[in-house]
């Protein structure tokens, strides 16, 4: 049973990602994805220049002339998040939870796809499947995919990316456009991943908080690794320290940002001090720059 209080929260992120939807819909959403693949459309006689590939014997044996299956572009697509909903994405020191910016990104989104009455679906994981919402179109599934991504309770704490890719491959057999709206503080998913991507066409969203990227000066502070619950004494007046930890997040980074080039993924990072509109925009033309030159 729904809260007044939840109901009141989804509909406040409905109608501020609405407008937001609707802007980013007819800017850049419906030219930024090619179809599915090409879908009968009918049956028409030959004419000089058709592709005689094309000819239906059957219904040319029938009239006796030849006739050819005309195809069109599929255009309906069909959209799947995977949301990571493990502990270290309940984690934020400006603005938001990363958990929170995911989720309201996963609306935006919802909301741009049934604008194009494309179907929307949903893998919300942690070291396990906690969640799975079959493709489904309209706008009451878009708000019920809103408020599991918004209210879902994990089980979980840990992130396994592996284990939800694998679990996409098993359910999701028609093409499918694929966010995996994540952190990325996993580890053996690229395997799972360039599989993943020959059947579909995945996007990477990489959420950062700033302090993942660079320690401030702040004296003796206690950081805890969310996922594991171990707890850490960092002195981050030391300028030896902060650089340690600023040249090991740039590693990572740099070796996660090799891997998905690796597996012909595009990705776009999205940080907690930044509007991720602006981003996700910028990423999208892009998208549609290479679209347009492949």
């Amino acid at each position: 049973m729904l809260t007044a209080e939840v109901i009141k929260n989804i509909r406040r992120v409905e109608l501020k990602t609405r407008k937001m939807a609707a802007d980013f819909f007819t800017g850049h959403y419906r030219s930024v994805f090619k179809g599915m693949g090409m879908e009968f459309d009918e049956v028409r006689q030959y004419v000089a220049g058709d592709d005689i590939r094309s000819i239906d014997w059957n219904v040319t044996a029938r009239m006796g002339e030849p006739f050819i299956k005309k195809f069109v572009e599929e255009r309906q697509l069909t959209i799947m998040f995977l949301l990571d909903l493990s502990r270290s994405c309940s984690f934020a020191t400006v603005n938001r939870l990363k958990h929170s910016l995911a989720a309201e990104l996963c609306a935006v989104l919802a909301l741009s796809a049934n604008k194009n009455n494309d179907k929307v679906g949903l893998i919300a994981f942690t070291d396990k499947v906690e969640k799975f919402l079959p493709p489904a179109k309209g706008i009451k599934h878009i708000l019920r995919v809103v408020r599991e991504s918004l209210y879902l309770e994990p089980t979980g704490k840990g992130t396994d990316i592996g284990a939800a890719i694998e679990y996409l491959n098993k359910i999701i057999h028609r093409k499918a456009v694929v966010f995996i709206v994540s952190d990325f503080h996993a580890q053996k998913y690229e395997k799972a991943l360039a599989v993943a991507n020959k059947r579909h066409d995945v996007i990477a969203v990489t959420l950062t908080d700033p302090i993942e990227l660079e320690l401030p000066n702040v004296g003796m502070i206690t950081l805890e690794d969310a996922e594991s619950g171990e707890f850490f004494l960092v002195d981050t007046s030391s300028k030896r320290v902060r650089n340690e930890y600023k040249d090991n997040a740039l590693k990572i980074f740099n070796q996660r940002k090799r891997m998905f080039r690796s597996c012909n993924i595009d990705h776009v990072d999205i940080t907690t001090d930044v509007h991720y509109l602006k981003t996700l925009i910028r990423f999208f033309k892009m998208r549609e720059w290479k679209l347009s030159h492949y």
